[in-house]
């Protein structure tokens, strides 16, 4: 009898540890992270920082329909009672959107001070690295006779009409873009920019993947997506190259959103979170991730590897303000839904599905 208790207690204990969406415990020290970074990159890092400080990692990692999205509302439900210590964000948008909730923790790292101002939380809640760019890719062979885009708002230019592509702006990185683009021009003009795309039949793909593999096929002449998935079209020799838009004088400058890791209100392991948020912020895993497969940019000053891109040296930044964005993002997410979905996207959670 007493054995079978046994057996029943161990089954409900490893049936809460799958619920929980972790790793499996063990008996050392340990912290637990939320990824919507590709786990075939950071999941790397947590096996190194056990490396290198003993404290074992029990990632949760999201499935590609959902990413930032399903981790994001998951610290939202469980911020009674957090299972989360550290959350490794792949853009800003839900970042900032968590940080509106009360849910992240100040915390004031040594390695934060490397990085650009804009890229640091006044706040000291979250902290930004290692980003992507968003770029314009175009088909080398169908546009060898013509004049190539340099601006986002060649999406609206009646010359690339029904030739051009855009993932749906209201998820991922694509929405955070449209995010910034309501903080930078204000709503009246991005809304007008929204609606002249709809109106120049820019075909709304579902990722900014299919975007990039659209124009590497030739369906399209061009579009706006990330660097890692144009980066990816390049690695495959395809007719394509990467432009970085918006970089004359009057232009805007091109929008890099990078990576966020942030350190979650109330978390049961906070010594150990601190420790895995300074190893993060590390120049070598700047390095690391500039160097693989998604080819990150390095945001601090003290990293030594450039991005394997190749940016043309001097390329300027988007200025955004993070947090007018994530204001905003509620009034453009409605916006956006009626005029892209009908009005069926109702999500309050939405900046970070899928396609980014």
């Amino acid at each position: 009898m007493k054995a079978a208790l046994i057996r029943l207690i161990a089954i409900a204990l490893a049936a809460a540890g799958a619920a929980a969406g972790c790793t499996s415990r063990t008996a050392g020290p340990e912290v637990v992270a939320y990824a919507a970074l590709d786990r075939e990159f950071s999941e790397p890092v947590f096996n190194e920082f056990k490396q290198e400080t003993g404290i074992t990692v029990l990632a949760k990692y999201d499935t590609e329909s959902t990413k930032t999205v399903g981790l994001a509302t998951a610290i939202m439900e469980e911020a009674a009672r957090p299972r989360c210590d550290v959350f490794w964000n792949n853009e800003i948008l839900n970042t900032l959107r968590l940080e509106k909730r009360g849910l992240l923790e100040p915390y004031e790292s040594p390695a934060d001070k490397d990085f650009p101002a804009m890229y640091r939380s006044p706040r000291a809640t979250w902290h930004a690295f290692a980003a992507r760019a968003r770029v314009l890719i175009v088909n080398t062979e169908e546009l060898k006779d013509e004049k190539l885009p340099n601006s986002v708002r060649d999406l609206a230019d009646g010359h690339w009409k029904g030739r051009a592509g855009l993932a749906k702006p209201l998820f991922g990185t694509t929405a955070t873009h449209a995010a910034c683009l309501f903080a930078y021009w204000g709503a009246d003009e991005a809304r007008q920019f929204f609606r002249e795309i709809k109106d120049n039949g820019v075909h709304i793909m579902a990722g900014n993947s299919h975007v990039a593999r659209a124009v590497a096929s030739g369906q399209l002449a061009f579009g706006l997506t990330d660097t890692d998935d144009a980066i990816a079209e390049l690695d495959k020799a395809m007719p394509v190259a990467i432009i970085y838009p918006d970089q004359a004088e009057e232009q805007m400058g091109t929008l890099f959103i990078p990576n966020t890791v942030s350190i979650i209100k109330g978390c049961p392991h906070q010594v150990a979170a601190r420790r895995l948020v300074d190893f993060v912020l590390d120049p070598s895993i700047e390095a690391q991730l500039a160097a693989g497969a998604s080819a990150q940019i390095p945001l601090g000053s003290k990293a030594e590897t450039q991005s394997r891109l190749k940016i043309p040296s001097g390329v300027r930044h988007m200025q955004v303000d993070f947090d007018a964005a994530a204001d905003i993002w509620d009034a453009a997410a409605k916006f956006l839904s009626e005029e892209f979905t009908g009005g069926q996207f109702n999500s309050p959670h939405a900046a970070g599905a899928s396609s980014g």
